[in-house]
């Protein structure tokens, strides 16, 4: 993306009930990606029984409990918050959502959209589910597991009525996606495709025994990784990378600076929290704080540590997106650890780690270091040095580069 690009408009997201100019969190008028989709857009024109090819359920919301899995930036939990009186709203509508983003964008669209801030009850993916759904709706995840674990613990709050549809572009619906469905739910089938978008639709079978939810995902990490060599690691679904190490991390932890005692160290988008365990390891007694956008990362990170440190250990869990969002003072840290996301669902942005190295700058005492690893292509070099003025390279591969950078 074009960080001096200028200026856009955001285009509004057409609605059965009126059209909602939509943003994405944090907000940046430079932003091109919309807050909302096609799949988005045929879901709603669905409920509201404008879709032909996939026969309208007009009745569906009106006076119902309504929850949204996975709304990526708020557009359907804003729509639905919105209903006018006249057009049979729903009696009451609960965002479930991973992400920490989401939900910050979903406040903001709806504080946009003039809805009472009541109008839609946000719920993370580790929160309890709500006990009666009347209308699930589900805006597939990129993570199968993160779906699957959802649908699990969703399931016992479904009966015989309860409209269940799933939406997302073509790109991605599987037929893995539509077996999850099938085996915890109940009877699936998907519709046409409209602007590369589609629906599935599942009628619920409360008989159906989908076996136990295999989450959390548990494993031991290999024997030559410094600290945390044959540790085990705990990842809930929809960490980064649940049932094995990435290599990045791998390759950072290869590379791992030795924190002094006292220490005041971030892990930095924690995922589980294997980095920061590892800095804990190395040195006893480092003050230590984990931080992602991702709420089922923060937990896994939270297990890890735990599991391997023991309860009484010292270490803070915050989920917020980098540390200009987790209340962390200016010039209180001394070292950062960074594997920074560069997807934000299907694009590919620097836009977040962005604000992680800028974050970390502020954050960091003079004399301190951000420790990042990524892709040799995507040029972190280069950002680092406008924002320290410094830049060194420690280790590198074909693929990947550990940095460090110096505030000043």
């Amino acid at each position: 993306m074009n960080r001096f690009a200028e200026p856009a408009a955001p285009i509004p997201f057409p609605t059965p009930w009126g059209d909602l100019v939509l943003t994405r969190f944090p907000e940046d008028p430079r932003e091109r990606l919309r807050a909302w989709d096609a799949a988005d857009e045929y879901l709603l024109r669905h409920l509201a029984g404008e879709a032909d090819s996939a026969g309208g359920l007009a009745t569906a919301l009106a006076g119902r409990a309504v929850t949204v899995l996975g709304d990526r930036w708020g557009a359907l939990t804003t729509a639905l918050a919105t209903v006018p009186a006249d057009a049979a709203p729903p009696a009451a509508v609960t965002q479930i959502s991973d992400s920490h983003l989401a939900q910050r964008a979903t406040l903001a669209n709806l504080a946009r959209a003039g809805a009472d801030p009541a109008a839609a009850r946000l719920l993370s993916t580790r929160d309890t589910p709500p006990d009666r759904i009347d209308v699930l709706l589900v805006r597939v995840p990129k993570s199968l597991g993160l779906l699957e674990d959802q649908l699990h613990r969703l399931a016992p709050a479904l009966h015989p009525d309860t409209v269940v549809l799933g939406t997302g572009m073509v790109t991605d619906i599987h037929t893995s996606t539509l077996k999850l469905f099938e085996r915890i739910l109940g009877p699936t089938r998907t519709s046409l495709a409209v602007r590369k978008a589609r629906l599935i639709l599942c009628t619920p079978d409360r008989a159906l025994d989908p076996g136990p939810n295999p989450w959390p995902l548990r494993y031991a990490l290999p024997g030559d990784i410094g600290a945390v060599s044959g540790r085990t690691v705990t990842n809930h679904a929809g960490t980064f990378c649940a049932d094995r190490l990435d290599i990045g991390t791998r390759f950072l932890l290869a590379h791992l600076p030795v924190a002094a005692p006292g220490a005041r160290v971030v892990d930095l988008g924690c995922g589980n929290g294997v980095v920061g365990t590892a800095a804990a390891l190395a040195t006893p007694g480092i003050e230590l704080l984990f931080v992602d956008e991702s709420h089922p990362a923060v937990a896994s990170a939270e297990e890890t540590f735990r599991a391997n440190l023991g309860p009484d250990a010292r270490a803070e869990f915050r989920t917020a997106d980098a540390l200009d969002d987790a209340d962390v003072p200016a010039g209180s840290v001394d070292l950062v650890l960074n594997n920074p996301p560069f997807h934000s669902h299907q694009a590919t942005t620097d836009a977040t780690a962005w604000r992680m190295f800028t974050g970390a700058r502020r954050a960091l005492r003079p004399g301190g270091e951000l420790w990042v690893v990524g892709n040799r292509n995507l040029d972190y070099h280069v950002k680092l040095r406008r924002l320290f003025g410094n830049c060194r390279t420690v280790a590198g591969n074909p693929k990947f580069v550990v940095l460090k950078a110096v505030k000043r």
